[in-house]
């Protein structure tokens, strides 16, 4: 497998081991050991799956307290994938980090806890993956706007589809600083 450490610290792109021939391919999607060899400590607790339409973006979420890290990849379709540091006295605070990930490069995406996430589908559909490191607790649910002007993230899409809580997420200066996750 290769893996890219990203320009935000503990952010990864690994590409896996994929063996494939005419009837397929085979991949490792998780493996404690070997995971842990390239930086990924936390064992996962949890994993989902979501489909979505073309346009469809979700985030950016986080869990506070109780932060979650996640190892995401797209079996089906392809989607833009962002993290945002939001750890208090983070030198990398409020910055954020993109890829692709599609059923076709096969790559996986770790955005370490403590950080924001997500997603918006550029395909006709996508089949996202998530393995977290905690499990979900709906009592710690956040968010922020996935249009912050000061995170400006570069998204593909100009109108996404959006769900009620992510038209309202408010901005990262707006969210209560006490609840952020620190360093």
């Amino acid at each position: 497998m290769k893996v890219t450490d990203g320009r935000l610290p503990g952010v990864k792109l690994i590409e896996p081991d994929v063996y494939g021939d005419q009837r397929g391919f085979f991949m490792e999607t998780w493996n404690l050991d070997r995971y842990r060899d390239i930086g990924i400590t936390s064992t996962m607790t949890q994993a989902n799956a979501s489909r979505s339409a073309r346009g469809v973006l979700r985030g950016l979420h986080f869990q506070t307290p109780n932060p979650q890290g996640k190892l995401v990849y797209v079996m089906e379709g392809e989607v833009f994938d962002v993290a945002v540091d939001i750890r208090r006295g983070s030198p990398t605070f409020g910055q954020w980090e993109g890829v692709t990930l599609s059923a076709e490069n096969k790559c996986q995406f770790y955005v370490p806890a403590g950080y924001a996430h997500g997603f918006c589908v550029t395909s006709e559909h996508a089949l996202f993956c998530y393995l977290c490191t905690t499990v979900y607790d709906a009592e710690a649910d956040a968010g922020v706007a996935w249009n912050d002007p000061d995170i400006g993230i570069d998204w593909p899409i100009a109108s996404p589809s959006l769900s009620g809580k992510d038209q309202n997420a408010p901005r990262l200066r707006d969210f209560p600083v006490e609840r952020l996750p620190t360093l």
